[in-house]
């Protein structure tokens, strides 16, 4: 976890909370667990702004406000908006792929099931998926902060993906003529597009059941055996 940046490299004993030096360290593990869950209480209420306002239109002020502190203890914690962004969207994609891709797909089938689960997680996280397709669309612009991010996440997601059809492909388990890039960029396109359509109807639009029939179509149709997903 991230730890207070003053505390950081003091090499002794930290103070407790009355500012006396503690041998045996027990206050600044708590002022750690303090600044720790001080922290993600800003990346929280980041995340609510981000997604109601998008980058530009966001203000810190009222971030700090939200979360019970001053402009100067945000800024504490991180060095100013656009390092709050990129820790937004880092802690995103660290949450998800401890969830869903912690370990190495053994067959294209259980890469289906883990991205229809992760399209069923997202359909819980309402204020996250908001925020993601604002920022996604902001990001468009070469000179928005977070444009770098998405052109390499993108990379990444395509990338992975693909390399994991491809598997498929050298074991048999998918027909040899499946366009494995292909595959994977649309597969990255229609679950950002279903999510676009359930944020605007989140009660009414089930997008964790429409990825679902999606996927099972695409395993379908580049499997060599028929199957469903497990």
């Amino acid at each position: 976890m991230v730890r207070n940046r003053r505390s950081e490299g003091s090499g002794g004993p930290e103070p407790d909370g009355g500012g006396t030096r503690r041998p045996d360290g027990v206050g600044a593990r708590g002022s750690y667990a303090v600044g720790d869950e001080r922290r993600l209480r800003i990346l929280d209420a980041a995340v609510e702004h981000f997604a109601q306002w998008g980058f530009h239109a966001s203000s810190l002020a009222r971030i700090a406000k939200d979360v019970g502190i001053t402009q100067g203890g945000l800024l504490h914690h991180f060095r100013g908006k656009e390092d709050l962004l990129v820790q937004v969207l880092g802690r995103m994609d660290e949450t998800d792929r401890e969830r869903f891709f912690s370990r190495e797909f053994e067959s294209a089938a259980q890469m289906f099931a883990a991205l229809v689960k992760l399209a069923e997680f997202n359909s819980t996280r309402l204020g996250r998926t908001r925020m993601f397709n604002v920022l996604a669309a902001e990001a468009g612009d070469p000179g928005h902060p977070a444009h770098a991010y998405f052109v390499k996440r993108y990379a990444e997601v395509v990338d992975t993906v693909a390399g994991v059809l491809r598997r498929g492909v050298d074991t048999g388990e998918l027909r040899a003529d499946t366009d494995v890039v292909a595959v994977a960029q649309e597969l990255a396109a229609v679950m950002d597009g279903l999510q676009i359509q359930w944020v605007l109807d989140p009660k009414g639009f089930d997008m964790a059941g429409r990825f679902r029939a999606y996927a099972e179509r695409v395993s379908r149709g580049i499997a060599r055996n028929v199957r469903d997903l497990p």
